[in-house]
């Protein structure tokens, strides 16, 4: 039985979502671990243009089965909303291909509300929020406030849960941030509106887990975002709620014996951040504004433009220890080709001295980037398929950051589409 995964090294936004699509060619079920909707994996292929949130990116592919894991937070209305513009662009979506954990906890309606209220009263605080419930839900599921999908199936147990949460819900909202109360009548119609409709979906995925285990089947792990916003490795607390890397991967996915071989982490050949907190290799001004525009950065759930920077060398050797990872798929090669001369930030410079180990969170507020420079090809490489169609320079550049994260590239992409792609 092979195990993969597909994790991001950096901040989130690495182009995860294209290299799950390519490579669930060799796979034979696809299974996100954890986060929700509060962050795209944009997708290019022969099917259209998709920004998937929630669906696992190998929803493309026939006879693959994707799972939603029992460490997702499971938001109902957007899942159904989604599932519904995937299907109308012609990719058949049933409980045959798509099967939801019956232990997965689901985002709850007042937990966007608390997110959004939450942002509100931190002011310039905030921690940057896409505003989708996330954190609110893992708070609630860790106090054991949440339902699983699988209560569905128990109509009467599961609407005096909901009664009970309701009522201790309700003394935050009205009491803390002064909003108006939920009613019974609202949660009858989120049951109603939007549980129902992925009820079908709904099954013992632990069970299908472990007999295509036995059977030995090949299971390719997907996260959300990337190393710096794990919960416990990350930025905190500008991370997100849950952890993204590879190591959740058998306790999320609901098949705790996985034992994963084959960890592609995923870096852009640039950096980018999406939200606050610190980024030490980010660029301002028209240097940011001229990348930005050159690879289209702007999140594929919010729109907003992402912030911008130099390769962080010190910050990708850390997101790799982080994520064990085994090779590396470079993304966004192609973006680079205007530039005369590349920065890469090296090294930080902390307290007058120059580092190397990505430093304890509190410390990267006082960090600077050290740059330097390498030459860039200045033509473009957008059509190149194999090693020897890339320029001398990006080929330098390639190798150089190989030797220096220390970790071997063995994809690089030149393109969003499917086929732009080099496997060395």
């Amino acid at each position: 039985m092979k195990c993969g995964a597909i994790v991001g090294i950096n901040w989130g936004d690495e182009g995860k979502g294209r290299m799950v699509d390519l490579l669930t060619e060799s796979y034979d079920i696809v299974c996100r671990f954890q986060g929700g909707g509060n962050a795209g994996h944009t997708v290019i292929n022969d099917k259209g243009k998709f920004a998937l949130h929630l669906l696992p990116s190998g929803i493309f592919r026939d006879g693959v089965v994707n799972i939603l894991g029992n460490g997702v937070a499971l938001d109902p209305e957007n899942l159904w909303s989604e599932m519904q513009e995937v299907i109308n662009k012609g990719v058949p979506l049933t409980p045959d291909n798509l099967k939801i954990s019956d232990r997965a906890s689901l985002l709850l309606p007042w937990h966007r509300d608390l997110d959004c209220l939450e942002e509100q009263r931190l002011a310039d605080k905030k921690y940057g929020s896409t505003k989708q419930g996330i954190a609110p839900f893992y708070s609630d599921k860790y106090q054991k406030k949440t339902v699983l999908a699988g209560e569905l199936f128990y109509p009467e147990e599961l609407k005096q849960h909901l009664l009970d949460i309701m009522e201790w819900k309700n003394l935050t909202l009205t009491k803390v941030y002064g909003a108006e109360p939920y009613t019974e009548a609202k949660l009858d119609a989120w049951i109603n509106n939007a549980c129902e409709k992925i009820k079908p979906y709904v099954c013992d995925t632990m069970l299908f887990l472990k007999d295509a285990q036995s059977k030995g089947k090949s299971i390719l792990f997907e996260a959300q975002l990337g190393s710096l916003r794990d919960l416990d490795y990350g930025i905190v607390p500008y991370t997100t709620s849950s952890n993204t890397c590879a190591a959740f991967a058998p306790i999320g996915s609901g098949l705790p014996s996985a034992k994963i071989s084959d960890i592609i982490g995923v870096v852009k050949a640039y950096a980018t951040c999406v939200g606050e907190g610190p980024f030490v290799c980010e660029m301002f001004g028209d240097e940011a504004e001229e990348l930005r525009k050159a690879g289209n950065e702007y999140g594929a759930k919010t729109g907003r433009p992402r912030r911008v920077g130099s390769l962080d060398l010190v910050a990708t050797r850390y997101g790799i220890e982080v994520q064990a990872a085994t090779a590396i798929a470079l993304t966004k090669l192609d973006v680079l080709s205007y530039m005369d001369k590349i920065p890469v930030t090296t090294h930080y410079e902390l307290n007058g001295k120059k580092i190397d180990r990505f430093p304890f969170p509190v410390a990267l507020k006082s960090c600077k980037p050290v740059i330097e420079y390498v030459d860039g090809w200045k033509c473009d490489i957008s059509k190149a398929r194999s090693w020897n169609d890339l320029p001398k320079a990006a080929q330098d550049y390639v190798l150089y950051v190989e030797k220096e994260i220390g970790c071997p590239i063995k994809y690089i992409s030149v393109g969003p589409e499917r086929e732009a792609i080099i496997i060395r």
